[in-house]
């Protein structure tokens, strides 16, 4: 199975990278992801595991609060979307502490998610415990294939000319190895407890 990862203030498992935070280096293309069990905002708890059928995953690291984040959300959501039948499953992960960062407390989370209408699992990475494992700072045989940002424009997604994650996501389809398999992502940095 193959996993994405991206990262914005977050990693096919793949999204942004900031990189202001000292953490494990966490994973790299080739390497197995690590399942977890986190809270989703809909109350219940999310793993990979509970996705027998899924071909693949693509893991963002997101949250609330970050600008850059926030200029993603509706590309994520139509990501999802577009990825679902092809049998990739999205999921976000909040990789905050919200004691350092209120506005990416669960409660928010919550709230976020029902205004945007997320169409993903938005989970919270209480304690964070999963961020590092994965070398977020700014995936049943979870191989990791891709890390970086989604595409080369945060600022106004109808100037994007890269597609990144989209382009890894057809090459896996075509049998071939994404390239480039990893790419600079943006982001806020992950708020931690020091």
């Amino acid at each position: 199975m193959q996993t994405f990862i991206t990262q914005l203030c977050a990693m096919l498992l793949a999204f942004a990278q900031p990189a202001t935070i000292s953490a494990p280096s966490g994973l790299n293309p080739g390497d197995k992801a690590a399942d977890f069990r986190l809270k989703s905002v809909d109350g219940s708890m999310v793993s990979m595991a509970d996705y027998k059928d899924a071909r693949g995953f693509i893991v963002v690291f997101t949250c609330n609060h970050c600008p850059f984040a926030v200029m993603y959300e509706d590309r994520i959501n139509d990501l999802a979307k577009k990825y679902v039948d092809k049998g990739y499953v999205l999921i976000a992960i909040n990789p905050n502490d919200p004691a350092v960062q209120p506005a990416d407390s669960y409660e928010k989370m919550v709230e976020r998610a029902s205004e945007k209408g997320f169409v993903f699992p938005y989970l919270f990475d209480e304690g964070q415990k999963v961020f590092p494992q994965y070398g977020a700072t700014r995936t049943k045989n979870q191989i990791v294939k891709y890390i970086g940002a989604i595409d080369d424009k945060a600022e106004d997604a109808s100037l994007v000319t890269r597609r990144y994650l989209e382009d890894a996501i057809a090459s896996l389809e075509e049998g071939k190895d994404p390239q480039p398999a990893t790419t600079k992502a943006i982001g806020c940095s992950i708020k931690f407890k020091k």
